[in-house]
């Protein structure tokens, strides 16, 4: 694990979960720029490479709120909220690390597109355009990997899901995949 790598790998996602909450171009690189020092500072404590990725976001959200309190805007931005904001991150950081074992056992195909556009958070004009395809196309190539994916997911686990469409419990079925527990 060095630095160079999880910079080049995590800088991209960094900045935009950063940016979607602070609209100043500038603050933002200077918060990345915090986020990078306090990453080689304390790199060590990171235990496995499996938990680099939530432990970055971990950082970032600390990092914005550390600067909402510098700013003396706490009154205007309710604290909680950032803080509920930053643990609902971090889930959704732990819930794709769950996630990438159903995605990668797709074709390929399938799953380096769930990967750059659900995972990675890719626009998907932009990878329609870096694969040379039609915004349109690409739309209906999500849509079908998606239902791979779903289909993956019903292969493993019967779900219970609310009135709004939300996951709240699950049961194994009796064969078990490597995203399952």
């Amino acid at each position: 694990m060095n630095i160079e790598d999880i910079w080049l790998e995590y800088r991209a996602a960094l900045k935009r979960f950063i940016h979607a909450k602070i609209s100043n171009e500038a603050d933002v690189d200077d918060l990345l720029q915090d986020i990078l020092i306090k990453t080689y500072n304390n790199l060590n404590a990171v235990k496995t490479q499996k938990s680099i990725k939530s432990w970055l976001f971990q950082i970032a959200s600390n990092t914005i709120i550390d600067y909402y309190r510098k700013k003396g805007r706490a009154q205007a931005i309710n604290i909680e909220d950032l803080l509920s904001l930053a643990e609902h991150q971090v889930k959704k950081v732990d819930l794709s690390n769950c996630i990438l074992p159903f995605v990668n056992a797709l074709p390929d195909e399938h799953a380096s597109l769930l990967t750059a556009i659900d995972i990675n958070n890719q626009s998907q004009k932009q990878y329609a355009e870096q694969l040379g395809i039609s915004y349109s196309t690409l739309k209906s190539r999500v849509q079908k990997s998606r239902g791979l994916l779903k289909q993956v997911f019903d292969d493993c686990c019967y779900f219970k899901i609310d009135k709004f469409g939300n996951v709240y419990d699950y049961d194994v079925k009796t064969q078990k995949h490597d995203g399952c527990d």
